[in-house]
C-alpha cells in the first residue's frame, strides 16, 4: 500500500504535462511514450530563483488527452509517467471522470494499479445536471474506492474552461473533509470561492488551476497551483510560486504580467490545443504542437498563439526566467 496520506501538498506547483503523438504506420496518431516522458523529466529538472522545482507531476489531465484516450492508452500513458515521477520523487496524478459514479470508481480503482498516487476527479460527465446529492455520492465512492486502494483523490472544479458541470460551494466543503481528499483542485477566474473556503477551515488544501490567477489565488489562500504554461516556462512558473510563498507579492506579479499573453489561453474552452501548439513552438516542433486528438486549430488561432508566446518569451527573457 502506497504511503500517500501524508503527501505535503503545500506550496507546490506541478505540471499538467502534454500527452505527444506521433504517426503511426498507417498515419493514425498514437502516443508518444519516450517523448512525453522526456519532456516531463525536462520539466521536472527545472529549478526557480529560489532553488525549488516542481512538487508533482500531472498526467493524463485536461491538458493531457484524457478526453480522447482509451482506458487502456491511459493506463500505458501513466505507467510511464510513474518512472518519471519515481525518479523525481513527487506524486504522480491523473485525471478521471465518468457518467455513473460506478464507472468513476473502476477508473480510481485500475489507475492505483499503474502508479497513480492521486486521482483528480472530475465531476460526471452528463447532460443532465447532477443533483447536490447525487454529486456528493459520486464523489463519496471515488474516496472510498481510493481508501481502499492506498491513493488519495483530489475533486476538480473547472466549469469556466472544461465544461463539467460546477461544484458548488456547500459540496466543496462537504467534500473537502472526507478521509483521503488531499486537496481541492479549483479551475476559475473567480478566487472568492477559494478566500470562503479558506476562512472556513485553515488547514485546507487548495491548488489553483488556471494560471492568469496564480497570484491572486495565493492571496486568497490557495498554497500551489497546478500550471499548463509551466510546461512551457517552467522556471518562471516556479519563481513565480516562491514568490507567492514567500509574501513577495509584487515580483509574484511582475511574472505573472510576464506570462499574461499565454497565461490567458489556459481558461479558454481550446486551452489544450492552444498550449500544446506554443509548447511545440518552444521545442522547436510547431508540427508536434499541432498532433491532437482534439480540435483542429484554424490558421488565424495558429498565428494567435505563436503571437503571444513570443511576446511571453521576450518578456520572461528580460527577467531571465527562461
Amino acid at each position: 500500500m502506497k504511503e500517500t496520506n501524508n503527501l505535503d501538498w503545500r506550496y507546490s506547483v506541478m505540471p499538467a504535462v502534454f500527452t505527444w503523438l506521433k504517426e503511426s504506420e498507417s498515419g493514425a496518431l498514437e502516443i508518444d511514450l519516450e517523448a512525453t516522458k522526456k519532456f516531463a523529466s525536462d520539466i521536472l529538472k527545472v529549478q526557480g530563483k529560489g532553488g525549488s522545482r516542481m512538487g508533482g507531476l500531472v498526467g493524463s489531465g485536461t491538458l493531457g488527452e484524457n478526453s480522447y484516450l482509451s482506458s487502456e492508452q491511459r493506463l500505458s500513458l501513466l505507467k510511464a509517467l510513474s518512472e518519471v515521477a519515481k525518479e523525481y520523487n513527487v506524486p504522480l496524478i491523473s485525471g478521471a471522470a465518468a457518467e455513473t459514479k460506478e464507472e468513476l470508481a473502476k477508473i480510481v480503482a485500475d489507475l492505483a494499479t499503474v502508479g497513480v498516487d492521486t486521482v483528480m476527479v472530475m465531476p460526471p460527465k452528463t447532460t443532465a445536471v447532477p443533483s447536490e446529492e447525487e454529486m456528493y455520492a459520486y464523489y463519496e465512492l471515488a474516496e472510498v474506492t481510493a481508501r481502499g486502494a492506498g491513493i488519495t483523490i483530489m475533486p476538480y472544479n473547472n466549469p469556466d474552461a472544461a465544461g463539467y458541470h460546477a461544484l458548488s460551494t456547500d459540496i466543496l466543503r462537504r467534500i473537502s473533509v472526507l478521509p483521503n481528499v488531499t486537496a481541492l483542485k479549483i479551475s476559475t477566474i473567480d478566487v472568492s470561492v477559494i478566500e470562503t473556503l479558506m476562512l472556513e477551515n485553515k488547514d485546507l488544501k487548495v491548488l489553483a488551476g488556471v494560471d492568469t490567477v496564480t497570484v491572486h489565488a495565493g492571496l486568497a489562500g490557495a498554497c500551489g497551483g497546478i500550471t499548463g504554461v509551466g510546461c512551457i516556462f517552467p522556471k518562471a512558473s516556479v519563481t513565480m510560486q516562491e514568490y507567492v510563498v514567500n509574501g513577495e507579492w509584487a515580483k509574484a506579479n511582475q511574472i505573472s504580467q510576464a506570462m499574461n499573453s499565454i497565461s490567458y489561453l489556459d481558461a479558454q474552452p481550446l486551452l489544450m490545443e492552444y498550449l500544446k501548439y506554443a509548447f511545440g513552438i518552444h521545442h522547436n516542433d510547431a508540427t508536434g504542437g499541432l498532433r491532437t486528438l482534439g480540435k483542429k486549430l484554424t490558421p488565424e488561432q495558429i498565428e494567435d498563439v505563436r503571437a503571444r508566446y513570443i511576446l511571453a518569451k521576450e518578456r520572461l527573457e528580460v527577467l531571465d526566467l527562461i
